[in-house]
């Protein structure tokens, strides 16, 4: 390796990057930046997080709950996907909309409260704005600008005070300092609160600039476009005006020369520097102080005429986070009279000290969890909070797709070194979402609805929920109706304190089972049997989980019924897995035998007579065949008649949804009928899986000599369709089979 080579080349795009980004600008630099798009340089705090939740865009979704609008930024775009946050679309709207609020008076006046239970991923919304801010501030678009002052060397300066006349040593025509190579330079302040530049402009001066950039008379922007209070009527922070005064009365009112001690740099939001991006833990001490500048020996070197000058820098985690987003972790964890001072925060963005007054531009964001807020609501200072305070609730996940996405994400990150079983992750998430269910409200509906609604068990509401699958035991207009209402059953408990989704298992909770469950010593890879092990054990803990000492209700929140259930699922998937990597019957085969059904169908509602295809004759649909597969696929007591008509119509509603489909997928459409044809065909077949079964764990253990040649050429392939169809590795593949075995296939 050539390392001059490679640190000379570093270099040189180092400096070309510096220079590109226009890291350090004069302050005429500056104003002919802002010239060319005033907008762009003219956006306070929640214009610049709104136009972050704009710069990646959004998508609509279409759920069996409502339709939703996905902001891409929860999905980490900018960091590969990393900690995507998983569902919560309705937070993301919430939020997007209270920015747009700020956006459109101009001003930012209330603190942005997130709350629900432990584990609902407040935290994570939260990081990924700042992530995302992070992201963007990196972009040209999302360039940000503070100022520092400059004082240089007495040796290229001249005057009482040290200020050269003239062209300045950086070589711009303003005589600015701002390019000084770092010897040429006794002391630079920096301004703490990363003032914006234009505070620099007089403030009648700035109206007047605005009006002429920007278009609009009184100097609030153009069409689409309000400037904020902050920015249009803002001043310099008490150390800069310090500064600043004392340098006019220096150079006797010469502005001129008071901006060549003007350097303007481009910042970058940072979360790990606390750089427009801070979080506070929920620390019993005060979140913004000063201390004097002028006691530090280090400025020793600043002119004769700013040492006679008390100059105070505000510190904490309030000013990092200045033009930016401050998060306050489980806010209400504190005392109250520690976190009072945020009446005047967010509702003025202004925090007394004891020498002057801090003026903040930076969007509040706190979480805490619902105990903590409905206690809050309990004391007399709430009604001073309420008007100051937009509440965003933020409920556990209720979808079991999304749940699922949590786990996957934990394991990647993890990289565990151990196999991940199908349907692991998926019995964790089921489990998981089934703890936050509620009993639906029967008094809601009418009719007939009003009885489905109330015998649905919570595993039919969470097949709802995720796929919008009515329960099999429906009649079809039953079952079309039900579909209807599936986000009345999500949105009904929204209004009411113990809203679905406020209790049950946390993911924090189901991340550690997870990760118990990879340490099995039982299980060479991660299995759906080693995770249930571990929730069985959850459950066995009432005193430590609130959630697990809820009353059962109509068999809602009995979680160890939870297990059985999930348990009985795993049992079905792993046997219809198993069946068909034995290739006994093909999902070709399920398709054809229903696509012929399908055909006859539709005939015999019309009341038209097929074509045979092998005779040529036209004759009317085969009633035989038609009622030997409705035996199997039906559900008992419905008509014949009105199950066909049902049939034909989910097909054409499913037509005029998707009319770019070609080719009509019926196990997409028809799920519970196609699960019915594999289950028929299984129990026909049962001791050719039994006798199959037995010969792959023979096959997998040492007694593989004592099975013919065919059997290990079945079992071979047996175990390939596993591994390669349905993900098994041959360790799970044996625990799978001996999973089903006993229990479905015995003697």
């Amino acid at each position: 390796m050539d390392v001059r080579g490679y640190l000379k080349a570093l270099g040189s795009d180092v400096r070309e990057a510096f220079a590109q980004d226009r890291t350090l600008l004069s302050f005429d630099e500056y104003l002919e930046l802002f010239a060319q798009d005033p907008i762009r340089h003219s956006r306070n705090a929640a214009q610049y997080l709104h136009d972050v939740f704009d710069r990646w865009g959004a998508d609509d979704l279409e759920t069996p709950v409502g339709r939703f609008r996905r902001f891409r930024l929860f999905d980490g775009p900018f960091a590969g996907g990393e900690r995507r946050v998983a569902g919560q679309e309705e937070v993301q709207a919430d939020i997007y909309r209270v920015l747009g609020n700020f956006v459109r008076t101009g001003r930012i006046d209330k603190l942005i409260l997130l709350h629900g239970p432990n584990g609902s991923a407040k935290s994570s919304l939260i990081a990924a704005m700042q992530a995302a801010m992070e992201a963007y501030s990196h972009e040209p678009e999302g360039a940000l600008y503070r100022f520092n002052w400059v004082f240089p060397s007495d040796k290229l300066t001249k005057g009482s005070i040290g200020f050269a006349e003239g062209r300045g040593p950086g070589g711009a025509d303003s005589g600015s300092y701002a390019h000084l190579e770092g010897e040429a330079i006794d002391a630079r302040l920096s301004c703490d609160v990363k003032d914006h530049p234009l505070f620099l402009v007089p403030r009648a001066d700035r109206r007047r600039l605005f009006e002429k950039q920007l278009g609009k008379g009184e100097g609030r922007g153009g069409a689409d476009f309000l400037l904020a209070d902050y920015v249009l009527d803002g001043d310099l922070c008490h150390k800069c005006r310090q500064i600043y005064a004392a340098l006019l009365a220096a150079y006797q009112g010469d502005y001129l020369r008071v901006l060549r001690h003007v350097q303007v740099e481009r910042f970058y939001v940072s979360t790990r520097y606390q750089v427009g991006a801070a979080t506070i833990e929920p620390q019993l001490s005060v979140d913004a102080s000063y201390r004097q500048v002028t006691v530090d020996r280090s400025h020793g070197s600043l002119p004769a005429a700013l040492q006679s000058v008390s100059l105070f820098e505000p510190v904490g985690p309030l000013v990092a986070g200045n033009r930016g987003i401050v998060a306050y972790a489980d806010l209400l964890k504190r005392p109250l009279e520690h976190f009072k001072y945020l009446l005047g925060v967010s509702e003025t963005a202004q925090v007394s000290l004891d020498h002057f007054t801090l003026y903040l531009d930076a969007v509040l964001v706190a979480s805490t969890n619902e105990k903590h807020l409905s206690a809050f609501k309990e004391t007399p200072d709430f009604a001073s909070f309420k008007g100051r305070i937009e509440l965003v609730r933020v409920p556990l996940l209720r979808r079991r797709r999304q749940e699922r996405e949590i786990y996957e994400q934990q394991i990647a990150r993890s990289r565990p070194g151990k196999h991940v079983a199908p349907h692991a992750i998926d019995v964790a998430a089921g489990w998981a979402v089934l703890t936050r269910l509620k009993k639906p409200i029967r008094e809601r509906y009418e009719g007939d609805l009003r009885d489905i609604v109330d015998d649905l068990s919570p595993q039919e509401k969470l097949a709802l929920y995720d796929g919008g699958d009515p329960p099999a035991r429906l009649a079809t207009a039953q079952a079309r109706e039900l579909r209807k209402r599936v986000e009345d059953l999500w949105r009904e408990s929204d209004s009411y304190p113990n809203y679905e989704g406020r209790s049950g298992a946390s993911a924090r909770e189901i991340k550690t089972a997870i990760a118990n469950a990879f340490q099995n010593p039982n299980f060479a890879c991660l299995t759906p049997q080693s995770v249930l092990e571990e929730l069985a054990a959850l459950c066995r803990d009432k005193s430590v989980y609130e959630f697990l000492q809820q009353d059962v209700v109509d068999g809602y929140h009995d979680h160890e019924e939870f297990l059985r259930t999930i348990d009985a699922e795993l049992l079905d998937a792993v046997d219809a897995e198993v069946g068909d990597s034995m290739g006994l019957i093909s999902e070709g085969q399920y398709r054809d035998l229903f696509e012929r059904y399908v055909l006859h169908v539709s005939h015999w509602v019309k009341n038209e007579k097929l074509r045979n295809r092998v005779t040529g004759e036209y004759e009317p649909p085969d009633e035989a065949r038609m009622t030997e597969l409705e035996t199997i696929v039906m559900p008992e007591d419905e008509d014949r008649g009105d199950f066909r008509r049902g049939l034909i119509a989910a097909i054409g509603a499913y037509r005029l949804d998707h009319p770019e489909v070609q080719v009509i997928e019926y196990a997409r459409i028809f799920p519970d009928q196609f699960r019915r044809l594999r289950d028929h065909y299984f129990v026909e077949h049962k001791k050719v899986l039994r006798k199959n079964g037995e010969n792959v764990l023979r096959y997998l253990s040492d007694d593989r000599a004592s099975l013919s040649p065919r059997e290990v050429a079945q079992a071979e392939k047996m175990l390939a369709a596993m591994t390669g169809r349905h993900g098994y590795c041959p360790e799970c593949a044996r625990d799978a089979v001996l999973f089903l075995l006993p229990r479905r296939y015995a003697e």
